[in-house]
């Protein structure tokens, strides 16, 4: 669930430094900063919300665990990481999660 409120004062604080940075640099350094602070200050706020969360995306930590993918040689039946059967030396596999 969105926190409206959260996200309507983080839209309003980033406007107001915006803005304040407008006032206070001359007009294209103003004008730049405001727009870095507009495009950079949400970035920031996500990656806060994810380290909240408990992870940065679809990293090897979502997916397994960490655990990677196992094969399974259709020639000989050997389990192994890798490309080519440690056995055999088979490139034919399948995947085993």
């Amino acid at each position: 669930m969105i926190n409206y409120k959260s996200y309507l004062v983080s839209i309003f604080v980033s406007l107001a430094i915006s803005i304040g940075l407008q006032m206070l640099l001359p007009w294209p350094f103003g004008l730049i900063a405001a727009l870095a602070v507009f495009a950079l200050y949400p970035l920031i706020l996500r990656n806060r919300a994810m380290r909240r969360m408990g992870g940065m995306g679809m990293g090897a930590g979502s997916f397994g665990q960490g655990s990677g993918f196992r094969y399974v040689c259709l020639a000989c039946n050997n389990r192994f990481k890798g490309a080519i059967c440690s056995r055999c030396g088979s490139k034919m596999k399948r995947a085993e999660f």
